[in-house]
């Protein structure tokens, strides 16, 4: 059975903070504050991660891919970026997607200001092989996940309607538990080595469970009611979604079962067999998601693509090739580490990254857009959401992010330093105009094209009526 198609996010008359349970969304200054809090943090999680591409260009370029500070980096990226902008997207989305409040927007606060910090540290920790600095970040950052799939799965129970982005929702949260079993577990190793040998299967089984289980699902549940509401197109994709989530959800665990130690200490071959069973079943899913995004695109009622579309189908195209290069680098092993790094760098940098950039793009500037004109609409002319970011500068950012994932992958292919740096140079380029972008709109006053008159950024934020 399908479900209605997604409704732009309503705009309430009521007081900031409050919340209603048929979905409305608050436009209010507290309720902004919480998934606010997030991006703010994530952009500069991103900001360090694009600066950290540039330092450990050397590494990447000789495939030394379990150096801590690749791993450091790294984190940054997952942790950082895409784990806390998918926290801030979910407090602000689930009232609207699920018709259900968030169960405690204090817990919110308080998960975010462990995790955020927490992030920070393990980051740090890991960078400067600080055994302290590393353990308290890891501790922060396990209550702060913990606090937050406590907070949502109580959402998630209370929800009056469970369809595909429900399940996709739930299915993520627990591979985002899994993953952080599978972190602690790396990090034991890498105190005491009791993973020896096996550590690069363990590690691939983390990568995976968090950019599939976690990330991916979620990004696919999302994509389900947000691409078709932005392209402005009616059209069902949820038997797509739901082959999509399923198919992915399965292929983790039968990549996991394959690569575990206990089950090639048991049987070589049947791990084998479960790990390409897993990687098939990825795939089948990449192609449901790929398929379920080309159609919406297809469908589409607005035919000219702002820049914030065009990001995501950069992504996209990017994500296509990571599934390419994907069996591949399983079945070279480890023996060509070079073309692990490039296949970790295109579905990382190249898919998820650029189609959370993309995301923003479009959710944070209508957010801002509320915030500034929401007591205005129907008294006076306001501006579009467009109007609040400099298209030219945006789509020159994609330019330099699009170019730096091909010299990324080129350099770390052919162990060429030179490529990679230049690579790491053009995607920092295109995240600081990315970022000076999201400033703008955050604190510099912009000017109202309708009526040629200054408008200050927190216009009306927490203004009641």
């Amino acid at each position: 059975m399908s479900e209605p198609l997604p409704a732009p996010i309503p705009i309430t008359t009521k007081p900031a903070g409050a919340a209603d349970v048929r979905g409305n969304a608050m436009a209010g200054g507290s309720a902004l504050l919480l998934p606010g809090e997030h991006f703010a943090a994530a952009l500069c999680f991103l900001a360090a991660g694009s600066v950290g591409l540039i330092w450990v260009a050397p590494e990447l370029a000789n495939g030394l891919y379990l150096s801590p500070h690749v791993v450091a980096v790294t984190h940054c990226f997952t942790l950082g970026w895409l784990s806390t902008t998918i926290f801030g997207a979910l407090y602000q989305l689930l009232p609207v997607v699920l018709r259900v409040p968030i169960r405690s927007t204090w817990w919110g606060h308080a998960s975010f200001w462990s995790y955020a910090p927490g992030v920070a540290l393990f980051a740090c920790g890991l960078a400067a092989g600080s055994l302290p600095t590393r353990h308290v970040g890891v501790a922060l950052v396990s209550f702060g996940i913990v606090s937050l799939v406590i907070n949502v799965a109580l959402s998630l129970r209370a929800a009056p309607r469970r369809g595909v982005v429900w399940a996709a929702i739930a299915v993520a949260l627990t591979f985002l538990v899994s993953t952080v079993g599978l972190g602690l577990t790396l990090l034991r190793s890498l105190d005491t080595g009791f993973l020896a040998g096996e550590r690069v299967r363990v590690l691939a089984l983390h990568f995976h469970v968090a950019m599939i289980g976690w990330l991916l699902i979620m990004v696919v549940g999302i994509s389900y009611r947000l691409l078709p509401m932005f392209l402005l197109a009616h059209l069902d994709t949820t038997r797509l979604t739901r082959n999509a989530i399923a198919s992915l959800a399965a292929g983790v665990v039968a990549l996991a079962a394959g690569l575990l130690p206990q089950t090639t200490a048991l049987n070589g071959r049947l791990a084998d067999v479960l790990a390409w069973a897993g990687i098939a079943f990825i795939e089948a899913g990449l192609l449901f998601y790929l398929e379920q995004a080309r159609r919406v695109y297809k469908a589409r009622m607005r035919p000219k693509l702002d820049a914030g579309l065009r990001h995501v189908a950069m992504a996209l195209v990017f994500m296509s090739v990571s599934a390419v290069l994907g069996p591949v680098v399983f079945y070279e092993g480890s023996a060509h580490s070079r073309l692990g790094v490039a296949y970790v760098t295109m579905a990382l940098l190249g898919g998820l990254v650029l189609l959370a950039v993309g995301q923003f793009y479009k959710i944070v500037p209508f957010l801002v857009w509320i915030s500034r004109f929401r007591n205005d609409l129907g008294r006076r002319k306001v501006p579009s959401v467009g109007d609040l970011y400099s298209a030219r500068v945006a789509h020159c950012g994609l330019l330099a992010l699009s170019l730096a994932i091909v010299l990324l992958v080129t350099g770390e292919a052919l162990g060429a330093l030179l490529i990679v740096r230049a690579g790491a140079l053009s995607f920092t380029t295109g995240v600081g105009l990315f970022v000076s972008q999201m400033l703008r709109m955050a604190f510099v006053p912009g000017r109202d094209p309708t009526t040629k008159q200054a408008v200050s950024p927190i216009q009306n934020v927490g203004a009641t009526r």
